[in-house]
């Protein structure tokens, strides 16, 4: 059993407020936990202060380098590279960047596309830390099913992302199918400022979940006998 907790938290217009939030909540949470934040938590898609969010980001970044250690720390944030602005995930563990993913599909929609370079798919890769392997997939991402081929055989998928509300049953299901067809489990961490889903929810590869809408912090425990059971079971691969 691994402890998880998934932060279901609000952007506040105060950058350091955030970091100082989720800096509070290392602390917090067990020594072992799987922490997931939202995407763009630390600075929301701040696309008026772009060079102020990365130059934050990059801060923040050093910061939580120093807090996490046996624990591990999804989110994304804001980075620059040459003229161009990307979304990037990244995944700490033992005070070190384990994996950087650059956000692939982006939601044209909220205008992405428009202020935000995308990554080239090429790091949507399984990775493994301590025994268990993971896969990162941010927010729209979620939709493609080709991006759920890339990540089988991963043991649990994070997903932190600002998904919108009038689209909250779409986060539901597809989240839900992506544990079912790749025998995985998935964590969402989705934003709770206005106007997004929450949903933030822990999906099982047998199709249960830990969700809870009111919450800042959705904890819980993932079983890797689930994982091993449901692979023997099926033998879908």
């Amino acid at each position: 059993m691994k402890a998880v907790a998934l932060l279901q938290l609000k952007n506040n217009p105060n950058y350091q407020k955030n970091l100082d939030k989720i800096l509070s909540y290392i602390q917090e949470l067990p020594k072992e936990a799987i922490i997931v934040a939202p995407e763009v938590c630390l600075t929301d898609y701040d696309y008026e202060n772009l060079e102020e969010a990365v130059k934050f980001s990059q801060y923040a970044l050093q910061e939580l380098l120093k807090n996490i250690k046996s624990q591990i720390l999804i989110l994304t944030l804001l980075v620059k590279e040459d003229d161009y602005f990307l979304n990037e995930a990244v995944v700490i563990h033992n005070g070190k960047i384990i994996h950087r993913q650059r956000k692939y599909k982006l939601f044209k929609l909220g205008d992405e596309d428009k202020f935000l370079r995308a990554g080239d798919g090429e790091d949507i890769v399984k990775f493994e830390i301590d025994g268990l392997i993971y896969g990162v997939l941010i927010c729209f991402e979620l939709r493609y099913k080709e991006l759920w081929s890339k990540l089988e055989g991963a043991d649990i998928i994070v997903v932190p992302s600002q998904w919108g509300e009038p689209r909250k049953q779409h986060l539901e299901l597809i989240a839900n199918a992506l544990a079912i067809v790749n025998q995985c489990y998935v964590l969402v961490a989705n934003s709770a400022k206005d106007g997004m889903a929450k949903s933030s929810a822990i999906y099982a590869p047998m199709g249960g979940l830990v969700r809870d809408d009111a919450s800042e912090v959705i904890r819980g425990y993932i079983d890797l006998k689930q994982v091993r059971f449901m692979r023997r079971y099926l033998k879908l691969y």
